[in-house]
Formats: C-alpha cells, structure tokens, sequence
C-alpha cells in the first residue's frame, strides 16, 4: 500500500515537473518570436467555431434565469428595479467569465487534448522532430496563443447575451422601460466591474490552454489513451478555473473592492 502511494506520489510529482518545464519551453518561444500567426488565426477559428453557439445558448439561458429569479426575489421587497443591476454585475464579475471558460474548456480544451494526442499516439509529433521542426513551435504554441485570444472575445459576447436575457425578462415580466433597463446597467457597471472580471479571463485562458495542450501532448496508450488524457484534461481544467476564481475574486475585492 505504501509502496503504491510512494510510486503514485512519484508520478505526479514527475508529472508536475514535466508540466513547468513545457510551460517554459512555450514561453520562450512565445518571447523569442517564434510564433506562427497563420497557425494561430487558425486555431483561433476552429476553437470559437466549437465553442461560440454552446456559449450564445448558455449566457442567455443564464442571463433569462437570472433575470427571472431575480425579478421574483427583488418584487417581494419592492425593489424589482434593480434587476438589470443585479443581471449585469453578477455576469461581469462572475457568471460570463467562469461559466464561459467551463464551456470552452469542456469544447475547444477538449479538441486540442484530442487532436494533439492523437498526433502523438500516431507518432506525428515524432515525425516533425525528425523533419527538423519543433513539435511545440509548430503544433502546441498557436493553440496555446489562440485560447488566451479566443476566450475573451467569447466572454464578452456571453456578457452581452447575458445582459439580453435579463432585459427580456424585464420587458416581459417586470414590467420596466426599455430605456430605464438600459441606463440601470450603464449605470451599474463601472470600470472596476468590468475589469475584475476580465482580468480573470485571461488566467483562465492561460490555465485551460497550459492543460490541455500539456495532457494531449503526452498522451499515452493509443486510442484508450486519447479519451483517458482528454477527460483528465477537462477535469483538471474544470477544478484549477473554480480554485484560481476564488483566489482571484479574493485578490480583487481586497485591492479594488
């Protein structure tokens, strides 16, 4: 049994160390130029394209219950309108940036663990090691690049979709002015708002994208090993978005409030 943990510790610690190192490797050649854009404006459309219709369902499904249930909660003590308050500041601060990272990594995270591990269970990555190229530089680095590009253009359409749902709910249940609903949210959402939430979008980004690309490309044991690597991936994804948005809506409120 110990024997067991003490091999099981070993292996994550190793794996730990592997991880940092990858990071390393895409970092420098981040800084160092070696960036294919062609490839990265790629990778930037496929991962919208897997991405953006889950995410246009979700933040307006999201914005509508939000707006609803906010509505039913606000009306029993006279103060329904707040609602587009309640609607945009909970979706800025929060609900757009870790719902929308939740689903892009559970799509897009998911095909490039996928997509690389496949590569490397058929032996393309070591391919391109011995044509002369740089697996990372030429496979891992623009999808890495494209999930810290991509993400945040997606939770700002969640954002605005999320807001739209409420505002449904508003004209149809609560009753308010179209015009009124408008100037409540602008009202709202200040600077500090909208910047504590985005900020958080790109270290979810970095963290989905370091995962992911990491898991695909060291994917063992073939086929059996693709779908292994890939649903560790997007739990790993999943658990390092919520513990990090935690830490990071502590660090924000403590220095902006």
């Amino acid at each position: 049994m110990m024997m067991r943990f003490y091999k099981n510790f070993l292996r994550h610690l190793r794996s730990i160390g592997e991880s940092i190192f990858f990071l390393g490797d895409i970092i420098s050649l981040i800084f160092r130029g070696r960036v294919r854009w062609d490839d990265v404006l790629n990778q930037m459309y496929e991962q919208g394209v897997q991405s953006i219709v889950i995410v246009m369902l979700t933040s307006l499904a999201t914005g509508t219950v939000l707006g609803l249930q906010g509505f039913i909660t606000l009306q029993r003590f006279g103060a329904k309108e707040f609602i587009a308050r309640l609607v945009a500041l909970s979706l800025l601060r929060e609900l757009s940036p870790v719902f929308t990272s939740l689903i892009f990594s559970g799509k897009a995270g998911a095909g490039i663990t996928a997509e690389l591990g496949t590569m490397n269970t058929q032996d393309q990555i070591q391919a391109t090691r011995a044509m002369g190229v740089n697996p990372i530089e030429y496979l891992v680095v623009p999808r890495f690049l494209a999930c810290i590009l991509v993400l945040p253009v997606l939770v700002i359409i969640s954002e605005f979709l999320g807001i739209a749902g409420g505002y449904l709910i508003a004209m149809s249940q609560a009753r308010l002015p179209s015009a009124y609903y408008i100037h409540e949210t602008l009202q709202a959402v200040g600077f500090v708002d909208f910047f504590s939430g985005f900020i958080k979008v790109f270290f979810f980004a970095f963290i989905i994208g370091w995962i992911c690309c990491y898991q695909g490309f060291f994917t063992q044991g073939g086929a059996t090993g693709v779908g292994r690597f890939t649903t560790k991936a997007v739990a790993y994804s999943y658990i390092a978005v919520i513990l990090s948005n935690t830490v990071l809506t502590k660090i924000i409120l403590t220095f902006w409030g």
